[in-house]
């Protein structure tokens, strides 16, 4: 077994060796609460939820950070325009939502959107506005080193001296006078206008509950200072692996990078970034008009198709979101599921209650092992199912056992199982069905035993309004949910 995954800073596809044998460290950057969670922000969850699933199904005790950023100039933005204009006023004079209590909110519709997806929760969520401390601490490393200094117009800002920094560049693979944007960079107060901001001196208008003390006078953190901080507060000096979604990799990780072993740490060992999201080919854009947001999704299927359909691709790829894809994912989670309830009918929760001691088939654990190479795995996860149901119509027990096994270690190492809002087979709401369900279906069978076809055709159809498949076969009638 090798685990193999794509290194952005080196560009190559690279053997996966941890730190610390047996262990394995990642940092993937959260949100910036500002707002609702975006398609964006949950692919890239659900993208390094597989990646620490399968890390932990090879055997590594694993250690996950994500952040939150919940002090950010767009937060402030955000909070100023609930108030109105003349917000500082009105803030005083009614009770409005501040700017920390907006995050919050926010925060909370991120972890409602990654719970009911089935993302695991990190061992740390660290917020940024509780790392203040280690944020100075960084900022005057990096200041003894030559590598950061105070802003030349007396505003309180430090800046990131790039110049400084032999590196900068190297994770994207520029050079820093054709740096995109460049000739837009603002330069005041700092030596090149590329430097970017590792402390924001308070302005006026800003509200002072977003204002820290620091040696270089009131103010806030940059937002790429945040990450280094707490990565580094949580993971050590050096650490595993690195993720965020590819347009994180220039300015927020070429600065991270740069900061952060310019100031002495080894950082990330390996770079690994998440492809985005289309609208039938088309960068998804609120002024287009061509966005689909995760509540939508979820409005049109349900959180186990809305999982299948934002985590079926190669993480590095891009993902092509049509009005059809939800559809599509849906008859995919149909087959799986449908097998999986008629075999566990047929055998018993014994076969489904630990799925995770269950070894997956050997080309899932290839296709894993090469990159996260999804498409691959999910490819062997229906052949499995397709075995499945062909040994259940043989009559072949063994054969459909191995494979509800299989299939349940597969959808487990997947995260499909773990999506709020599915009912679960051997819940109390799933027994209360079966017998409720059994019982029509033995009407029906003496129904049809007396040729009273429209009596027979009559509960089939009301079972079906209800959302129950019956497929008669020449064991008598079995039955399924139908899936969104």
């Amino acid at each position: 077994m090798t685990l193999r995954f794509y290194d952005t800073a080196s560009a190559e596809v690279r053997d996966f060796v941890p730190l610390e044998a047996g262990k394995a460290s990642v940092y993937y950057c959260g949100a910036t609460v500002q707002g609702m969670p975006h398609v964006g922000h949950v692919r890239s969850a659900i993208a390094f939820d597989q990646l620490t699933r399968w890390l932990e199904y090879r055997g590594l005790r694993v250690t996950v950070v994500r952040n939150v950023t919940d002090i950010d100039d767009k937060i402030l933005a955000k909070s100023a325009l609930s108030f109105g204009p003349d917000w500082a006023e009105e803030a005083s004079a009614k009770a409005e939502e501040e700017w920390w209590a907006l995050a919050y909110r926010y925060e909370q519709e991120f972890e409602l959107a990654y719970d009911t997806l089935g993302v695991g929760r990190p061992s740390y969520e660290p917020r940024a506005t509780g790392h203040i401390p280690e944020m100075h601490a960084l900022i005057q490393r990096l200041i003894d080193r030559g590598h950061a200094y105070p802003a030349l117009d007396d505003s309180g800002d430090v800046y990131f001296d790039v110049r400084s920094w032999s590196k900068y560049g190297s994770l994207t693979r520029q050079n820093i006078d054709d740096m995109q944007g460049a000739e837009d960079a603002d330069p005041r107060g700092k030596r090149d206008a590329r430097d970017f901001a590792l402390w924001k001196g308070f302005k006026d208008g800003e509200p002072t509950t977003a204002s820290w003390v620091s040696p270089w006078g009131a103010g806030r953190p940059g937002w790429h200072l945040e990450c280094s901080a707490m990565a580094t507060k949580y993971l050590g000096s050096q650490f595993d692996i690195h993720g965020g979604g590819l347009d994180l990799r220039f300015p927020h990780h070429e600065n991270e990078m740069a900061q952060s072993q310019a100031a002495g740490d080894g950082f990330a060992n390996y770079w690994m970034h998440n492809g985005m999201v289309t609208y039938e080919g088309e960068k998804m854009s609120k002024s287009v008009g061509n966005t689909v947001s995760p509540a939508e999704m979820l409005e049109l299927a349900s959180p186990r198709v809305v999982r299948y359909y934002l985590g079926q691709a190669q993480y590095r790829s891009i993902l092509d979101y049509r009005p059809t894809s939800l559809q599509e994912a849906a008859a995919a989670v149909e087959r799986v599921y449908g097998f999986i309830a008629k075999a566990s009918k047929k055998f018993g929760g014994e076969f489904v209650a630990h799925p995770e001691s269950s070894p997956v088939p050997d080309g899932f654990g290839s296709a894993m092992d090469d990159d996260l190479n999804v498409p691959q795995a999910l490819g062997v996860l229906h052949e499995t199912v397709r075995a499945g149901n062909t040994a259940l119509a043989n009559g072949d027990d063994a054969g459909a056992q191995q494979a509800l096994q299989s299939v349940m270690a597969m959808t487990t190492v997947l995260g499909l199982n773990d999506v709020r809002g599915e009912v679960q087979e051997n819940s109390g709401t799933a027994q209360a069905l079966e017998v409720l369900v059994e019982a029509q279906l033995e009407a029906r069978a003496k129904a049809r035993a007396t040729k009273d076809w429209a009596a027979s055709d009559a509960i089939r159809d009301v079972l079906a309004a209800a959302g129950i498949v019956v497929e008669d076969g020449a064991d008598g009638a079995s039955w399924s949910l139908k899936r969104d």
